[in-house]
């Protein structure tokens, strides 16, 4: 992920003279990682950490965290990161958590790359679609539509057809489709595919969607 920015990833945003540095000299002044800590991954993260305070906070995984196109991720991508990762609630990111986080991002960016059939960097609706059939949640054309448009990374380019999405943005809805379909199987405990539920349920499925 360090190094290439195909579908997504980490941007090491420094000057061009640190970047020819060696990792030893990177690594002057950043406080010795955990034992057993990845140097590498120790590095990223300290880089990650601009304020120094030993965690990362919203704003700094947004800064560091770019698609392909190098846009930063949307916001509401990274605090569904934050949320998924940040296991003490503390509303920032220690190093442990960071390294469940790389880990998420590196094993989505090789999902990404597989369903990114025309290599454009973005995955477009029947990407999309081939993407959730292959996971388990085959959607119909009506719905697929109706996610390809909520998820896409710019306005539609025209009548049925959209920018496409990007690395951060397919990740979020695949949560998303993910987050619905074990919620709806929870209340469909006859498993006939039909539930019914209060209008205070339904928000509560809802509004639980990244």
């Amino acid at each position: 992920m360090y190094g290439s920015n195909y579908g997504g990833g980490y941007h090491h945003a420094q000057s061009s003279n640190r970047n020819h540095q060696s990792p030893n000299q990177f690594n002057q002044g950043y406080p010795s990682g955990p034992y057993n800590a990845d140097p590498q991954l120790w590095q990223w993260f300290n880089a990650v950490d601009t304020d120094r305070s030993g965690s990362i906070s919203v704003a700094e995984l947004q800064a560091a965290l770019v698609n392909g196109n190098w846009s930063r991720f949307d916001l509401d991508t990274v605090k569904m990161l934050m949320n998924m990762f940040d296991t003490d609630r503390n509303g920032t990111i220690n190093f442990q958590e960071f390294t469940g986080l790389w880990k998420y991002i590196t094993d989505w960016q090789g999902v990404f790359r597989h369903f990114d059939r025309d290599r454009s960097g973005t995955i477009d609706g029947h990407e999309l679609s081939e993407a959730l059939r292959n996971f388990g949640y085959p959607l119909p054309p009506s719905l697929l539509t109706l996610l390809e448009h909520k998820y896409a990374s710019g306005p539609s380019t025209g009548y049925g057809a959209s920018s496409g999405i990007t690395f951060d943005r397919f990740v979020r809805a695949c949560v998303a489709v993910k987050t619905l379909r074990e919620a709806f199987q929870r209340a469909d405990t006859d498993r006939d595919e039909w539930i019914t539920i209060s209008y205070e349920e339904f928000m509560r499925i809802v509004l639980s969607a990244p």
